[in-house]
């Protein structure tokens, strides 16, 4: 399944929830689903961000990823693991949001993510932005992150689903 699918089966599962669903926080240090989609929209805005920042970088970067980041590109994906973020960039995301709101804002994202897919391969692959995890990253790498955050978290959306005891599955 690629990326526009996978967003557009995150949307789909969004007509299920009600709003109580939508915002319900399970426990303390859990997210809701709402506060779940909310994150992968920012987070997937902050790596197009970094799509565009290859485009206008000045010179080549010789630099590479760090390890953790050659895993996860080797492998095509995240490890199965909850990972943590130091507390700085570990703010809870937004609760507040309605169904209608998030789908405006998926298919805003997916509407970025095709403009970029149509110029990322004219960006020299040397040009590098710094990830603080997985080292220097490139256009076509940046843009990978992408579908790679949204499968990563599929297993939370499918616990979260469980504790809201809806039991959907994204397969």
């Amino acid at each position: 399944m690629d990326d526009f699918e996978l967003i557009a089966k995150y949307k789909s599962f969004l007509h299920h929830y009600t709003l109580e669903q939508l915002r319900y926080i399970p426990e303390p240090e859990v997210w809701s689903i709402g506060q779940l989609y909310d994150h992968l929209i920012v987070v997937a805005h902050e790596y197009l961000d970094s799509v565009e920042a290859c485009a206008k970088v000045a010179g080549e970067q010789k630099q590479g990823k760090t390890e953790f980041g050659e895993h996860l590109f080797k492998n095509g994906g995240f490890p199965p693991i909850k990972i943590k973020l130091p507390p700085e960039l570990d703010a809870p995301p937004d609760n507040k949001k309605l169904s209608e709101d998030i789908m405006l804002e998926l298919d805003r994202l997916s509407e970025r993510m095709k403009q970029l897919e149509l110029k990322v391969d004219e960006i020299n692959p040397q040009q590098k932005v710094e990830h603080g995890g997985f080292g220097w990253l490139n256009a076509q790498e940046w843009l990978a992150l992408v579908g790679m955050h949204f499968r990563h978290h599929l297993r939370q959306k499918e616990e979260l689903d469980r504790k809201l005891k809806i039991g959907r599955s994204i397969e």
